[in-house]
């Protein structure tokens, strides 16, 4: 086996090989086709959806069956106004290489988060580039609404939605062939769920799984617990104007919250939502007994009587309401700043982490916070390989503790970092033994021998040759 990257190996190089995206993929077609008949009314497009799932790729595959030329700016690259205008600005006005008729496929990556001072004017110029450019331009983002309401109005918006398991199942089968590797099929639909509709994590998945075999069996099949977010707007709906009890527990699954903060949502958009006074008497039982829940959890550190909560709050909110619920109501956030004041540090250690990990793996932080979290979450539980990771990427307590999914800094924490310090001292000592160890025994050296070495006595007076004015 190769220890290329299958994901990149096996990448779809047509757009009928990209899996699970007809509608996207009808879209985006029809939209190249538009070139062919001069410059379109949509000079943009944004392919937006969760990370992992064939947006840059059915990019690539849009432009080698046009025949156009790729021009990329991505997350590593720095995206002010001056490189804009620079790479992107003049590709778009210019023709092509291979003469004019031919298009320039101007392609960004991450145009969701082009924020802060490295990319400082660069949302304003890619508006701007957009209403001028005479070649296509395709935008790429996870979450539509972080762009900017601006930016957003300049492109046509193109969804690609979670990559469905039956879908993955006949790739892994054809990856798993080309390799040699023998697999059963509910080997296959296990990494499959475990990816949760991430064709690229699920490949990733097998082939670290393969690693080293020629046959999988389910036992071997270990997949950690990705940083996947269900938009809380949803799991709201499915709670306030849904009847299934089960669908809206199983909603809060994957949700980017914990129980702290979700009862903090629920609270709020209650009584917006249940008018009827009995309705909302008693969808306030049921959370206030989840808030019961939840003190427990604070005082006994037993998070067990979480999934307690977590049904009161869902499922009890559900049975609450007697009624059929009509008309839209606009759900409100519980307080925007003050949960950014609470929720800051968390993001700090967070982002933090991820930028570590991603300027020693050379990746984004999006990247490194959706793909390398779960592996490095497996590789800090381990005691041996914990200190040496935490050493190698200057890992903090807090650190650590995030990594591993601990509340605090516990003795467990302690210990690795402890660890860590241990092996960061003797790294130190060793190079100074190796770069500054030779000039010392060097000097010493040269002091001792100033030591030991006997005094000169004077010599005897000589008397010297006569010369011609001695006479």
């Amino acid at each position: 086996m190769t220890s290329l990257d299958w994901a990149e190996k096996y990448r779809p190089q047509i757009l009928s090989q990209v899996v699970g995206h007809n509608k996207a993929v009808g879209e985006l077609r029809s939209w190249a086709e538009s070139w062919r008949k001069g410059i379109p009314q949509d000079r943009a497009v944004v392919l937006y959806g969760k990370a992992g799932i064939g947006k840059t790729t059915a990019a690539h595959a849009l432009a080698y069956e046009m025949g156009w030329e790729i021009i990329e700016l991505n997350a590593s690259d720095q995206r002010t106004a001056d490189i804009i205008e620079k790479v992107a600005g003049s590709a778009s006005r210019l023709g092509s290489l291979e003469g004019s008729n031919v298009k320039r496929l101007v392609i960004m990556d991450e145009a969701d988060n082009i924020h802060g001072n490295a990319d400082r004017g660069g949302e304003r110029a890619i508006t701007e580039l957009i209403k001028k450019t005479r070649q296509p331009i395709i935008l790429i983002a996870n979450e539509l609404y972080d762009m900017s309401a601006g930016l957003r109005s300049a492109c046509k918006p193109i969804q690609f939605n979670s990559v469905a398991s039956r879908s993955m199942i006949p790739v892994l089968k054809r990856i798993a062939e080309a390799e040699n590797i023998t697999c059963g099929l509910d080997v296959l639909e296990k990494i499959a769920e475990s990816a949760n509709g991430d064709l690229r994590s699920a490949i990733n998945d097998l082939q670290a799984v393969a690693q080293g075999r020629i046959k999988i069996g389910p036992e071997d099949i270990i997949t950690g617990e990705r940083d996947t977010k269900e938009n809380i707007f949803k799991v709201l709906v499915k709670i306030f104007k849904g009847t299934n009890i089960i669908e809206a527990h199983k909603a809060t699954f994957n949700l980017d919250e914990n129980p702290e903060d979700f009862i903090q949502w629920v609270d709020e958009n209650l009584p917006l939502e249940y008018t009827n006074p009995a309705n909302l008497a008693a969808g306030y039982h049921h959370l206030s007994r989840a808030s019961i829940f939840l003190g427990r959890v604070r005082r006994r550190q037993n998070y067990n009587m979480w999934r307690y909560a977590g049904v009161m709050m869902t499922a009890g909110i559900v049975v609450a309401r007697t009624n059929r619920s009509t008309g839209f109501v606009k759900f409100q956030p519980p307080s925007l700043w003050r949960k950014l004041g609470q929720t800051k540090g968390i993001r700090q250690i967070r982002d933090s982490t991820a930028m570590k990990i991603g300027t020693h793996c050379h990746v984004s932080m999006s990247y490194t916070r959706s793909q390398l979290f779960p592996f490095f979450r497996l590789i800090l539980n381990n005691d041996e390989y914990a200190p040496h990771v935490a050493a190698l990427l200057g890992l903090t307590p807090e650190e650590i503790a995030f990594l591993i999914q601990s509340k605090s800094v516990t003795k467990k924490v302690e210990k690795i970092y402890e660890r860590a310090q241990s092996l960061v001292e003797k790294e130190t000592e060793h190079e100074i033994e190796l770069f500054g160890g030779f000039g010392a025994k060097k000097l010493q050296k040269a002091e001792n021998e100033i030591e030991e070495k006997p005094e000169e006595k004077p010599a005897k007076d000589v008397k010297s040759q006569s010369s011609l004015f001695d006479f």
